[in-house]
């Protein structure tokens, strides 16, 4: 197409030249050949000198060229290095000594060694507070979900000092505290109460489940699935960290009402039947007393925000409760009586539980395996959940990888040392945060402590009372329902709203772990719904550019007559041909009836924009094929602009370009269209 364009357009260097049939960008390839190779490559332009007056532009049409030739083997290759090792982890060991690759493998794996040389004063002091206040929730906590558990209470204990020091060395998020939770922990402790009744055999089998819990972790971690996290979005974070906020609360809301009877399930219904159903059991003075905990603590919370340089009110507020209550019921024990307190413990230390692993090959054993692989997939799913929501409140990443080895090679320890099942805990992760903790020594802190006040100190927690660690928690949870995200996601996406909105509320009426797996399917939903029903787009031109986009988003297009211009926005599969065939047919009726309706031009050619189709199948080149069929028959020619590289490999191995000819392949919008307008122009 010859576009003729006044001398005056161009540049002194180009006025010089008046040599007829000199190529433009030759000349300027002499005086800067590194400015117009783009210009070359978009462009080819022959200047045709008419008595100093006109110039003359040819434009010529630019090949869509194939991409290079891998085999099926190395495109494999590639696919499965995308998948395990998209962080390219052995990128950082090149042209390095044999000495650097070892302590950089080092480094690696001990990921404490990243962060520990920037260690300082101020961070030890936020993780000092944090540790002793986890103590404070971990060790009345460790002992309950031993009951739980149906194991001495001294196992609790331990559960909440071993781990937490491993996953201190190993894992990667700053804000999860490492401890015994009541799902993992309820599921183990019922199945295996299931089979036997003796407690020495229960002690063994808690034990050896925990050891193939850990195993199991560990090897999802080895193999690289940490891509299986990606299914947690942060819409199903927000909904999953706003229900299980609040079953904490409801829970810990027991204890600021005076009851001694509770439930351990964690579903909406059954804690509040349980608050109404023990209601006789309310007491006045423990809601007082738990009350003024709560406005304390929620007003030193509230100064520390309002007032940055106040931020260690916040962080002292819950140990301060803890000391002040246990001084109170102390010097007041006649008074405070009937108040639910921590209690007697016993002081010492655990033995190594290594020889009492369960191996002997008979069904108990393969009972354990089966209950440690299902305590692991809980704890695993419950705890990488916890680590990647506070993640997100601090806008850092954990490396799912890690966190998986870091939370099996902690099992695995914690099995060998007196230790059930662990995992990061949504409570004491939320009291972590909140107070202040910053970074995973908070972990060894809280492991410390805990050994200490196992050894010297188990009568200091006598006269603590329930309430107070109520409060805490209460105060730590409730900060996380973030309303306003959730109306964000209402306002930007709404099938971003359903994915939180189904885990909201699967945590809440049915289990922690159903709500996170919903909130997956409805992420997974929202995947297949945008592949299954692709947009579609009818394009125009922008005038007076070569620029096309779509008619409806800009009100400066223009149809360009006798074409239909639509631009598919997805991989063309199995799932979206069938719909994707009907929805262009449609789009070709619609156009034909509209030119009818305001008599124009009859329509010729559709034109189909693949710049977004990344890849297709062969559903999918089925569907270009009869597409094109179809549309011979209704003497309207079919025209591909801008396959990507696997789109058009494909293409071209299937035979399927070769029934459309020198002019059904082009790599602009703007080049198909002046290209076949010109050979319209040229017909008789």
């Amino acid at each position: 197409m010859k576009i003729p364009v006044g001398s005056n357009d161009h540049d002194h260097d180009d006025r010089d030249y008046k040599k007829k049939g000199v190529l433009l960008d030759q000349i300027r390839e002499n005086n800067n050949s590194d400015e117009d190779d783009d210009d070359r490559n978009r462009m080819m332009m022959r200047i045709n000198m008419e008595g100093g007056q006109q110039v003359v532009l040819e434009r010529m049409i630019h090949p869509v060229i194939l991409p290079p030739f891998f085999s099926s083997g190395e495109k494999l290759k590639h696919k499965l290095f995308e998948i395990f090792f998209p962080d390219d982890p052995l990128f950082s060991f090149k042209n390095l000594t044999v000495r650097e690759k070892l302590y950089r493998a080092i480094r690696s794996f001990f990921y404490i060694l990243q962060w520990l040389p920037n260690y300082n004063f101020i961070l030890f002091r936020s993780d000092l507070i944090a540790g002793i206040t986890l103590s404070s929730l971990a060790i009345p906590q460790g002992i309950n979900y031993a009951k739980l558990a149906k194991l001495p209470p001294i196992v609790g204990l331990y559960s909440s000092f071993v781990p937490p020091v491993i996953y201190s060395i190993l894992g990667s998020s700053r804000h999860l505290a490492v401890g015994p939770t009541s799902t993992a922990t309820l599921v183990m402790g019922t199945m295996i109460s299931q089979m036997v009744s003796e407690p020495h055999l229960h002690l063994r089998l808690a034990f050896t489940a925990t050891f193939f819990a850990g195993l199991f972790q560990a090897s999802f971690g080895l193999f690289r699935l940490g891509f299986i996290l990606d299914f947690l979005s942060k819409a199903t974070l927000i909904g999953f960290m706003a229900g299980v906020a609040i079953l904490v609360s409801l829970q810990q809301l027991q204890g600021l009402l005076g009851l001694t009877r509770s439930t351990n399930e964690m579903q909406l219904l059954p804690v509040i039947s349980t608050l109404f159903k023990y209601r006789n059991e309310w007491s006045g003075q423990i809601i007082i007393m738990g009350f003024c905990f709560l406005t304390f603590l929620l007003g030193a919370k509230r100064i520390s925000s309002k007032w940055p340089k106040f931020f260690w009110v916040s962080a002292a507020a819950p140990l301060a409760s803890v000391v002040f209550s246990t001084l109170v019921a102390f010097i007041l024990q006649t008074k405070f009586k009937h108040v639910p307190k921590i209690g007697k413990l016993p002081n010492g230390i655990n033995p190594p539980s290594a020889n009492l692993l369960y191996f002997k090959i008979d069904p108990y054993m393969g009972r354990a395996i089966e209950i440690g692989i299902l305590a692991g997939i809980l704890s695993l799913a419950e705890g990488i959940a916890v680590g990647r929501t506070f993640a997100s409140l601090q806008n850092y990443q954990i490396d799912g990888n890690r966190e998986m080895l870091a939370l099996g090679l902690m099992n695995i320890a914690g099995a060998c040392c007196s230790c059930f099942v662990t995992t990061g805990s949504f409570s004491r992760s939320a009291v972590n945060y909140d107070v202040g903790g910053r970074t995973q020594l908070s972990n060894t802190m809280t492991g410390i402590v805990v050994l200490v006040t196992m050894l010297f100190l188990m009568q200091l927690f006598i006269h603590t009372p329930d309430v107070t660690l109520a409060a805490i928690i209460i105060t730590a949870v409730v900060g996380l329902i973030d309303v306003k995200a959730m109306v964000n996601l209402w306002r930007l996406d709404k099938l971003d709203f359903l994915a939180c909105s189904c885990s909201f509320f699967g945590v809440l009426f049915v289990s922690v772990q159903t709500g996170l797996l919903v909130a997956i399917g409805a992420s997974v939903f929202k995947v297949i719904l945008h592949l299954a029903r692709p947009n579609t787009i009818v394009l125009g031109n922008i005038p007076g550019t070569q620029i096309y986009n779509s008619l409806y988003r800009y009100t400066d297009t223009k149809r360009v007559p006798s074409f239909l211009i639509l631009g598919i926005e997805s991989p063309i599969y199995f799932l979206n041909s069938t719909y994707l065939q009907e929805r262009i047919l449609r789009w070709i009726r619609d156009e034909e009836e509209r030119i009818l309706r305001d008599n124009e031009l009859p329509l010729k050619c559709l034109i189909i924009d693949m710049t977004a189709v990344t890849d297709i199948d062969t559903n999918g080149l089925e569907l270009v094929s009869e597409l094109k069929m179809t549309l011979a028959k209704k003497s309207l020619q079919m025209v591909l602009v801008n396959p990507a590289a696997s789109v058009m490999e494909k293409l071209h191995c299937s035979k399927i370009m070769d029934s459309f000819g020198s002019k059904g392949l082009y790599l602009t919008v703007e080049e198909a269209v002046s290209d076949i307008s010109s050979s319209w122009e040229a017909l008789p």
